[in-house]
């Protein structure tokens, strides 16, 4: 692949003869003869003559290779003070075992298991393992509610439930026992079998609910091997939430994914196998099932597992002390990560304690980049700061500036160009094409490449009317944006964040570029509020940087200009308000559709995924509502 625009063509034009090529950095049982199965649209499958298992491809191929003494899991955890490391070959013994623990309970191909785990060791083992037997994993974030867990429990109907005692969060222990007790006994679908990761830190045990112990099971456990799966056999579910409050089960194969997540590792980010690779996420997050546990483990490279946060663990230099402990060649996370440890940091004293010549590149997704929070990564690291663009549906990168290719000029404010295999277009309201920087819906052209989604759980029907019916023969992203001139996606928001104001249609995540662009200005969000005269209006929310002094009434006075001259009075943006912290989800974005509801005195539902109530209930009662 000499050039990005040779690759890119090619994937568009001969997706059968790209995505066999790349199928050759996998282990297959059965090597496939094609690539895409284009008989039943909108209906794509990918690899549909193939075989093979992804655990074996993750772990045992590296042993067989020779690589088993190389290091794959690096668990680092600032909450116990504790690291451990596995080599391949250690990993593959704690999985194999860990299988013949599914195994002996019952749990074979095609049968689900649910996970519901913190940032431990083990749980990267429990979805290996789930692989390894062709059962079929959904990791639910640990520290969801109970309700949350059952609804996932009664639409996956798994054999088996997997979890621990409890997660640690600063400041805090939860316990996930009582949470699964609960989930259990609102579930039509409990499963009999529950197995516990004891951790001395956090109340519970196994012995409390007549449960099984992992350790003691494992203790008597017999390695099991790999079984063989179809390449379009499902390897998990992962729920993402769905506006009808009923979760969407978005389900991932075996092959497309293997192939996708590897050729991704290489070319999106540059990484090879003698690279330590860090995402600071959870696994109970699609960026922690592609990028802490699968990606780096297909392509045979070291993953870092971190238990702790960007601040407070113990202070803004925990990500430069993993860096340099572990000697990490890129770090992926979310933008607000990096928003939280300029806050607390604006000046980079702690990067000064830690040696970072290991430190190759930043790459951000999760949420907007915006400009300012690029620029100040840039300057402080020293290393380009790379954003890209994806989501749970797709499971890696739709947009990106491809490291391991063709490394493109970094702008800010995008993620850069289209990934090879993705046809990404902007169309208006009725499905046409729209010309350089028209901002619209942004769409991709179907067939997606590998490792998309393959379907939801068991509903086709929601899957076509939630993708595919809006505009047919495109997937539709739910985001809006634009390409401008050079090929350059800009991503704006997702469609409902488009506002009318006045018959204007604007972008808000327009209006949050500029004003996240003022020097005083940590982190932002602008939400479309209710007016009587002009229908909506933009409202800003500012949380201010470390030492900042401006007054409320300056700072207003400054965006409002910014804003104009930015936009335009059209915007008519003149309500700004300093608050302490944002709300979030715990996977950092923030939660915009709630703030709106509060503003406008709507009813709303606080989502499970929310990080800190606390955060919320004071903005709820800084606004007087």
């Amino acid at each position: 692949m000499a050039t990005y625009a040779d690759a890119f063509s090619r994937s568009i034009d001969d997706p059968d003869g790209f995505w066999l090529d790349a199928a050759e950095a996998i282990d297959w049982i059965t090597p496939p003869t094609r690539a895409l199965d284009d008989s039943n649209p909108p209906i794509y499958r990918w690899y549909p003559d193939a075989s093979l298992n992804t655990s074996a491809n993750a772990l045992d191929r590296h042993v067989a290779a020779g690589r088993g003494d190389r290091d794959a899991l690096i668990w680092d955890s600032a909450m116990v003070g504790e690291k451990r490391t596995y080599t391949y070959a250690q990993l593959l013994d704690e999985v194999a075992r860990f299988a013949g623990v599914l195994a002996a309970q019952g749990v074979t191909k095609g049968d689900r298991v649910i996970i519901y785990m913190p940032m431990i060791p083990e749980a990267a083992i429990a979805m290996l393992a789930c692989a390894r037997i062709g059962a079929v994993h959904s990791v639910v974030f640990g520290g969801f509610a109970a309700p949350e867990l059952a609804t996932r429990i009664d639409d996956a109907q798994p054999v088996a439930v997997v979890t621990a005692s409890g997660g640690l969060e600063p400041g805090r222990v939860i316990e996930y026992l009582p949470m699964v007790r609960d989930a259990l006994a609102l579930s039509a679908s409990a499963p009999a079998t529950v197995i516990v990761k004891d951790r001395a830190q956090v109340p519970g045990s196994a012995v409390d609910h007549g449960w099984l112990d992992w350790d003691e099971q494992m203790a008597s456990a017999d390695a099991v091997g790999p079984v063989e799966v179809a390449a379009t056999d499902p390897l998990y579910i992962l729920y993402t939430s769905g506006t009808t409050g009923k979760p969407k089960g978005v389900v991932r194969d075996n092959g497309g994914h293997a192939v996708a997540l590897v050729w991704s590792m290489k070319y999106v980010y540059g990484v090879g196998p003698d690279d330590v690779w860090w995402t600071a996420s959870d696994v109970g997050w699609v960026v922690g099932h592609s990028y802490i546990v699968y990606g780096p483990l297909l392509l045979g490279a070291t993953t870092i597992m971190y238990e702790g946060k960007p601040v407070g663990t113990p202070d803004a230099g925990a990500f430069w002390r993993v860096i340099s402990e572990h000697r990490a060649s890129a770090l992926f996370t979310a933008p607000t990560a990096i928003r939280a440890i300029r806050k607390a940091d604006p000046e980079a004293a702690e990067l000064a304690k830690y040696d970072m010549s290991s430190f190759r590149t930043l790459f951000a997704a999760g949420e907007r980049l915006d400009p300012d929070t690029f620029a100040w990564g840039t300057e402080t690291l020293g290393v380009p700061v790379v954003d890209h663009w994806w989501q749970t549906e797709t499971g890696w990168a739709i947009v990106a500036n491809l490291r391991g290719l063709e490394p493109m000029p970094l702008k800010p404010g995008t993620a850069t160009v289209a990934v090879p295999g993705y046809d990404v277009q902007v169309v208006d309201a009725e499905g046409n094409r729209l010309g350089a920087d028209a901002e619209g819906n942004i769409v991709v052209k179907l067939p997606m490449p590998p490792g998309t989604l393959a379907g939801l759980w068991r509903d086709e029907a929601r899957f076509r009317s939630s993708y595919l019916e809006a505009f047919p023969g495109y997937y539709l992203t739910g985001d809006s944006g634009y390409i401008d001139g050079d090929g350059y996606v800009f991503v704006l928001g997702r469609s409902d964040d488009v506002i009318n104001v006045a018959g204007h249609r604007l972008s808000t995540g327009s209006i949050e570029a500029v004003v996240a662009a003022h020097p005083a200005v940590a982190e932002c969000a602008v939400v479309g509020i209710h007016d009587d005269l002009k229908g909506q209006r933009p409202s800003g929310y500012v949380v201010l940087k470390s030492g900042a002094t401006i007054s409320a009434d300056d700072l207003r006075a400054e965006l409002v200009a910014l804003v104009r001259e930015a936009i335009g009075a059209v915007a008519t943006f003149r309500d700004v308000t300093v608050v302490e912290a944002l709300p979030k989800t715990r996977s950092g974005k923030i939660l915009r559709k709630t703030m709106r509801q509060i503003v406008d005195g709507e009813e709303y539902t606080v989502p499970s995924t929310i990080e800190d109530m606390s955060v919320l209930e004071a903005l709820v009662e800084q606004l007087g509502r």
